[in-house]
């Protein structure tokens, strides 16, 4: 029995590095031309969608708090970009979407550039450690709502006016928007507000012909886990690229349709 596990788990860990290495090699070109954004870029899931843009020949600019992970981002971002046939640029930039200004600045420079935006992707976002309510201190709280909440309202706001009809904005939110998981207070109130904030956006762009999707990935591979729960069973979990290849059938869709809604969950379901 030991051994068919075994044998099971490397054949899955086999598939899984088959599809990374698959979204990693570049040489796309079904989004030569295009802007793209993705906040909180520079590690997990955000990296994952940047780097799948990049193979198809998107110009991308990740966004980050770490200076250091986000040059090693830009460097890997590059070396994908290469193979491209178009090369398309790679930019890395120091945002904290929880300060006006700092957002404001970002897109800026994406104006300055470009002169517009194709893609926004709303992936920067923190988690919390467990605790109750009653034990909840304000930094915590303030900390979920003001990067998962306003980081992406501020985000939005700045990129609306840059962005063209057929454009795009996904709002990776969580799971954790549609569900209540007890003693994660303030990452469920951030989370469930996104979603709000999100429909309410979709509604709203529909005349400028902006699609809108909220992504609500489940218990995916990343290194948030070790904030609250180091020991949790990776093996099981949605990987980082398979969220990003969701988010490329979203994007390459035609311009008058819109994938509003996609939850993606590991087979097995909450872990």
């Amino acid at each position: 029995m030991a051994a068919k596990k075994k044998q099971s788990n490397r054949k899955i860990n086999r598939q899984l590095a088959e599809t990374k290495d698959a979204l990693t090699v570049g040489g796309g070109s079904r989004l030569s031309g295009k802007i793209a954004v993705v906040t909180g870029g520079n590690r997990g899931i955000g990296m994952a969608i940047a780097r799948a843009l990049v193979r198809e020949g998107c110009s991308v600019v990740i966004t980050g708090r770490d200076r250091v992970a986000l040059m090693a981002a830009k460097t890997e971002l590059s070396g994908v970009a290469s193979g491209c046939d178009a090369v398309p640029d790679v930019l890395a930039e120091n945002c904290d979407v929880r300060h006006e200004a700092s957002v404001s600045a970002l897109f800026a420079k994406v104006k300055e550039k470009w002169g517009g935006l194709d893609i926004l992707v709303n992936n920067a976002g923190v988690s919390q450690a467990t605790v109750p309510v009653e034990k909840t201190p304000l930094a915590v709280w303030n900390a979920a709502i003001d990067t998962n909440l306003t980081g992406t309202f501020l985000c939005s706001r700045a990129a609306i006016p840059l962005m063209r009809r057929g454009a795009t904005i996904v709002n990776t939110l969580s799971i954790a928007a549609k569900m209540n998981l007890v003693n994660f207070a303030a990452y469920n109130a951030s989370k469930h507000g996104a979603l709000g904030f999100t429909l309410t956006l979709r509604e709203e762009l529909i005349p400028k012909g902006i699609r809108v999707m909220a992504l609500l990935p489940g218990a995916t591979a990343t290194d948030i886990w070790k904030q609250f729960w180091p020991e949790a069973p990776r093996e099981k979990m949605v990987e980082p690229e398979n969220v990003a290849q969701a988010v490329l059938y979203a994007v390459l869709l035609p311009p008058q349709v819109n994938l509003s809604q996609l939850e993606l969950v590991p087979l097995e379901g909450v872990l």
